[in-house]
């Protein structure tokens, strides 16, 4: 049975990547939706208790979306999208812009809903459990399912060892050594070797490639079963770029991965597999039309419109 469930308004905003309208016969009645706290947010005493309870090293985890439909207002932007996204492995989300691939990512972990007026319909489980459900808080969510953007944001404020542990801090959870912490994380990062005698410093006095990886060592250090990812690589150069996407193939190995990107190139290079979204028409919502292997994607795909994006036909 679909469930759908309205946002409740926060601090969070993203415009819509399609556009569409939804018959108001065809929008079912949302239930009273009772929010649960936010990640930067005052917690309460049992999401304390949860976050506490997470795991001490990160094990990849199942992620599955069935029939996911977005709505901002009366705009659908997403429909019935349906994608597994298989442990331990990267699921590369592509197609042209305006095609709800940002605001399917952001379902992932509960952040379409913080946008006031946005809706979901559909399940998105991790592991079997239903992250919109009262068995997962938001709380529980975003620490299992963390979220690099698109532009680097480390906190202005802090040091480098201090964007690292920020998390923690934020989601209520204690660790026994944090400068060990600190550097397993950076490590992970693939960015250790670059600041360790530099934990000290702002954050904000790295470049900007290095400081898209501490977000990722700040992501990781809260040891999330999955990572999101949004065109993480898209205002970095070359060499930065390559340098993420080494370091994305080597945390798949123990974080399920999920990235945004409207490369091809980088596509073909990080993934194992691909959905392809798209919009038929201006006022259509964005649709998953084709998702498989990744050579089998650009390689062989089943759909002619998905053959004729990946080799540069449009888009």
């Amino acid at each position: 049975m679909t469930t759908m469930y309205p946002s409740s308004a926060g601090a969070v905003t993203a415009g819509a990547d399609a556009t569409g309208s939804v018959p108001a016969t065809s929008q079912p009645t949302p239930p009273p939706f009772t929010w649960q706290g936010e990640l930067h947010g005052e917690d309460s005493t049992e999401q304390v208790a949860l976050a506490r309870a997470a795991p001490s090293a990160s094990t990849s985890a199942r992620l599955d979306a069935t029939d996911v439909t977005c709505w901002f207002g009366k705009r659908k932007v997403l429909e019935r999208c349906t994608l597994s996204m298989e442990p331990g492995q990267v699921t590369a989300l592509i197609g042209p812009s305006g095609c709800g691939k940002s605001t399917f990512l952001r379902a992932l972990n509960r952040m379409h809903e913080l946008v006031p007026s946005a809706a979901i319909a559909g399940q998105i489980a991790l592991d079997g459990v239903d992250i919109y459900s009262e068995a997962m808080s938001p709380t529980e969510v975003r620490s299992r399912i963390g979220m690099v953007f698109q532009k680097p944001n480390p906190f202005p404020s802090m040091s480098i060892a201090d964007n690292v542990l920020a998390g923690l801090a934020l989601s209520g959870i204690s660790h026994p050594d944090p400068d060990a912490l600190v550097e397993q994380c950076l490590s992970r990062a693939g960015l250790w070797a670059e600041v360790a005698d530099r934990l000290n410093e702002g954050g904000m006095s790295l470049s900007g490639g290095q400081q898209q990886r501490l977000c990722i060592a700040r992501a990781l250090a809260v040891c999330p079963d999955v990572l999101l990812m949004d065109e993480p690589c898209s205002a970095l150069d070359p060499i930065s770029t390559r340098v993420i996407e080494r370091t994305i193939r080597e945390l798949c190995e123990e974080i399920t991965i999920v990235i945004v990107t409207h490369n091809m190139q980088q596509a073909q290079r990080v993934s194992d597999n691909c959905a392809f979204f798209l919009v038929e028409s201006l006022r259509e919502p964005g649709r998953i039309v084709e998702a498989g292997p990744t050579k089998q994607i650009f390689s062989n795909p089943s759909d002619p419109r998905t053959y004729d994006y990946v080799t540069g036909q449009f888009g």
